[in-house]
């Protein structure tokens, strides 16, 4: 599914149409009645993490609460359950997912949150399955052919229209109504309220670091290429249990992390590709072949990894000093 830096793309697309009205709604999507949306005004967009929230009042009424008023509201709203759902999968890859990955991408989907039944809120949750986007004033088109042959144009999910003239295009995402975001600022690696402390904390644990960086709970809009990019940019054999490394190792981790993830979003702001070291790749920046191997909890879900044995040795018990970590 996109990561973190790509939904942040999106919302800044939908950014400018905040205030504005549904003048005409159209779209495939099965799960939500389109024609809800009708009238209604884009009050607020916003994300977190790997999901793209947008709020929808009536456009003649009492108006809700502002963006800044739901920061406020946000702590209390934590505890209600948002339900999440979704196909995942990577958008803006630098090369086509295979199909083994594109089948546990959708099960990850499945067993990421349970659906829970709830009333309908006014914030609409995006969650963007394989090659998921947010297009502004455009249609995608098709750049090749599909396995028929055919060169047919994405089918959008759905479609905005506004009383300004301008419209955006949702594709291959799931949606549907909530009470409000369901999230934690401090476990978004892009958020200026990304709690440090707690995610070495979440690192130190003795599961493999590979999986500890995919849990969304401390690593919100982390996701598999960030994963490979960083364990092969910290030297890290993705297997390594982060109890066995150092306090030095887990900052060194974490500040690849953030800054990775930061760099990603100026690039696709500057319309600028991802050019990745290991993810996909056969050898690494120095010329050694990569190994690849399926690694994810037991009775949980597993992602494809890529690493490179010589940059990334396995570190054995013994063999690293851990230190405290605190704060």
């Amino acid at each position: 599914m996109p990561e973190g830096p790509s939904v942040r793309k999106f919302q800044l697309l939908t950014s400018p149409f905040v205030g504005q009205v549904v003048a005409k709604v159209g779209g495939s999507s099965r799960k939500l009645s389109v024609n809800d949306l009708n009238a209604l005004k884009l009050q607020d967009s916003q994300v977190h993490g790997k999901n793209l929230y947008l709020a929808f009042v009536a456009a003649e009424g009492p108006v809700g609460p502002t963006a800044e008023e739901t920061a406020l509201q946000r702590e209390a709203a934590f505890g209600e359950h948002c339900p999440a759902q979704g196909q995942q999968g990577q958008a803006g890859v630098p090369h086509p997912h295979s199909q083994d990955e594109e089948l546990q991408e959708a099960q990850h989907s499945r067993s990421e949150a349970p659906e829970a039944a709830q009333g309908r809120g006014n914030w609409l949750r995006i969650h963007f399955g394989m090659f998921g986007s947010v297009r502004a004033n455009e249609f995608s088109r098709a750049s090749r052919a599909n396995k028929r042959g055919d060169w047919k144009d994405p089918v959008p999910r759905l479609v905005l229209h506004f009383e300004s003239g301008g419209f955006l295009v949702f594709y291959n995402c799931r949606m549907l109504w909530c009470s409000s975001p369901r999230a934690d600022p401090a476990s978004d690696i892009l958020s200026v309220e990304f709690h440090r402390g707690w995610a070495l904390r979440a690192l130190r644990a003795p599961d493999p670091v590979c999986y500890t960086l995919l849990d969304q709970r401390y690593f919100s809009g982390l996701g598999n290429i960030i994963k490979n990019e960083i364990l092969y940019l910290a030297r890290i054999h993705p297997l390594t249990p982060g109890s066995l490394l150092a306090l030095s190792d887990l900052e060194r981790l974490l500040d690849c992390a953030l800054q990775f993830s930061s760099e990603w979003l100026h690039r696709k702001l500057r319309g600028q590709g991802l050019h990745p070291q290991v993810y996909q790749k056969e050898q690494c920046p120095l010329g050694h072949p990569l190994m690849k191997g399926t690694f994810g909890p037991l009775g949980g879900f597993k992602r494809l990894t890529w690493w490179c044995p010589q940059c990334q040795p396995a570190v054995l018990p013994g063999d690293g000093d851990p230190s405290p970590v605190t704060g």
